[in-house]
């Protein structure tokens, strides 16, 4: 069958399952003949072989069963660098690039940053702090997967990212260390919502990465209530948040002293990050 053929037949097949079905296609192609997308576009006429295509059809399959295209391509590009991924780490998404962005935004005119990530995730914001800002980013994790990943990440995209096994803050307990940034996107999905997630969501992205206690607020009273003693004086505690908590997490900030706490909206005007000073 050729390329073009291929891409319409199950772009309409994926259709049912995906918002980017021709993109799946053709990002599933370029794992199989291991090509970049320009080289499928020049090339939609080109007749895949029975190997490629015995392999093309597994991995189409997996996709048409909800498995996620960054899962079966093991890739996801984020902040204009490319991540590994797999089972078992959240995969990245634009949301997160707003919560990236303001806090490059804040801090790209100093020098000699101490960033703390909390939830490594596939490191996505570790390596991309640590790439636009030159800082010295340290990231924690529960889960070891995530730090696996996360090292991976930080190689392969030339950066030094110093990765440690903790929950929340317990690899720092007792210890005189003061970051300049703390930053976590923490689960945050309610008992409620993660009955209604995607199936690709539910049924494949590791459940710690997601679920954020009954309301969804947990990690952010957690993270907030133990994040201040760790900060410099006018260091900045930085969150992502879901759709509906901005108000909340603001609270929450604001509880615990934080000051000058705001809000930011994503391109579609939801708010998506909540920003506080530690002043």
């Amino acid at each position: 069958m050729k390329i073009k053929d291929i891409i319409i037949k199950y772009s309409q097949e994926l259709e049912k399952i995906s918002d980017t079905p021709r993109l799946d296609v053709e990002l599933i192609l370029q794992k199989v003949l291991n090509v970049d997308r320009i080289y499928i576009h020049l090339n939609l006429e080109k007749e895949l072989d029975e190997k490629n295509m015995k392999k093309f059809n597994t991995l189409i399959n997996q996709r048409l069963n909800n498995r996620p295209v960054a899962y079966i391509v093991e890739n996801r590009e984020f902040m204009g660098l490319e991540f590994f991924v797999k089972e078992g780490v959240l995969i990245p998404r634009p949301d997160t690039e707003n919560l990236v962005e303001e806090i490059i935004n804040i801090c790209n005119d100093k020098e000699n940053l101490n960033i703390l990530d909390i939830g490594t995730g596939s490191g996505a914001i570790s390596v991309s702090l640590a790439k636009y800002l030159n800082a010295k980013v340290t990231s924690f994790d529960i889960e070891d997967i995530p730090l696996e990943v996360g090292k991976l990440n930080a190689k392969n995209n030339n950066v030094e990212v110093e990765f440690i096994k903790s929950d929340l803050f317990s690899a720092v307990k007792d210890k005189d260390i003061k970051f300049d940034v703390i930053v976590s996107n923490p689960p945050y999905i309610t008992d409620e919502e993660i009955k209604t997630l995607h199936p690709q969501v539910k049924d494949y992205e590791p459940y710690s990465a997601l679920f954020g206690g009954e309301d969804g607020l947990y990690f952010y009273k957690e993270i907030t209530k133990e994040s201040i003693k760790y900060l410099k004086n006018g260091g900045i505690l930085a969150y992502e948040v879901g759709y509906n908590q901005a108000e909340d997490v603001i609270k929450i900030m604001e509880k615990y002293n934080y000051q000058k706490v705001y809000k930011k909206k994503d391109i579609q005007g939801i708010d998506r990050v909540v920003i506080g000073y530690k002043l």
